[in-house]
Order: structure tokens, then C-alpha cells, then sequence
């Protein structure tokens, strides 16, 4: 992570990966979640949730705070090119995780930082993709 200072947020990044547990703990009401989501939408952060990460934590409409959270964030689709992307990167690895394969091309693809509680298989990831990736644990 060198370069990069992390105090809640990344400085000078304009895009941050959020993976499912993010989503979770927003879903929890968790308010330390929710307090960088605001600051990050306050200083113009993008928060980018892949797709796939909103299937892996969306159970019910009933769930109205990840809903909520959500309306904060830009979902990025996964077409085509991005489940090729994904899998080229999982055999790259050998490893079999989907949805932390798209986290990590979305994150490389926006010159982004990763917000996760799976620090581990993520930077396993970005170090398979060569790339230079900050990865916090949330």
C-alpha cells in the first residue's frame, strides 16, 4: 500500500471496491460502515459494487439498508468480457472464487482500492494479476 494513506478512506483515489462484506455490515447498521460510505460520497469517492457481490449478499426486498446503502454506490455490470476477465484471473491464481476474481478485475480495471474482510484470497488475486491494488480489511 505504499503511497496511499488510509485514515477511513484512501487519499487521492477516486474509486473504492466494496466486496460483500462491506455490504453486510451496511446491511447490519453498522455505523463506522456507514459513516466512511458518507465521507467517501462527500469528497466524491465512487464506491463500486460489482454485480456479482450484490447477488452473493441480496437475500429480500425486505432489506431496506443494503437498498439504501446501494443507492450510494455504482453497480458495475459483468458481461462477456468480464467472465472471461474473471476467469483468465482465477486460473492465473488456482483459485476458484468468482466473485472475489471480479472484485479484483474491477479494482485493477479503476486503478481502485479494495474494502474486504477476504484480505487474503484478494491479494492472492491482485498479485496473480501482476497489479498494484491497495486491499484493506473492513
Amino acid at each position: 500500500m505504499t503511497g496511499y494513506r488510509y485514515d477511513g478512506f484512501f487519499l487521492g483515489m477516486r474509486f473504492v471496491v466494496y466486496d460483500a462484506a462491506v455490504l453486510v455490515a451496511a446491511e447490519r447498521s453498522e455505523s463506522h460502515v456507514w459513516a466512511e460510505h458518507k465521507a467517501r460520497l462527500e469528497l466524491g469517492s465512487i464506491p463500486l459494487v460489482p454485480a456479482p457481490v450484490v447477488a452473493q449478499v441480496s437475500r429480500s426486498p425486505r432489506q431496506a439498508q443494503l437498498r439504501r446503502f446501494l443507492r450510494g454506490c455504482r453497480i458495475v455490470p459483468m458481461g462477456e468480457i468480464e467472465a472471461h476477465e474473471a476467469g483468465r484471473l482465477l486460473a492465473m491464481a488456482r483459485t476458484a472464487d468468482v466473485v472475489d476474481a471480479v472484485v479484483v478485475t474491477v479494482a485493477l480495471r479503476h486503478k481502485a482500492v479494495v474494502l474486504t474482510s477476504d484480505t487474503d484470497d484478494i491479494q492472492r488475486l491482485v498479485a496473480a494479476a501482476g497489479g498494484d491494488v491497495p486491499v484493506v480489511p473492513i
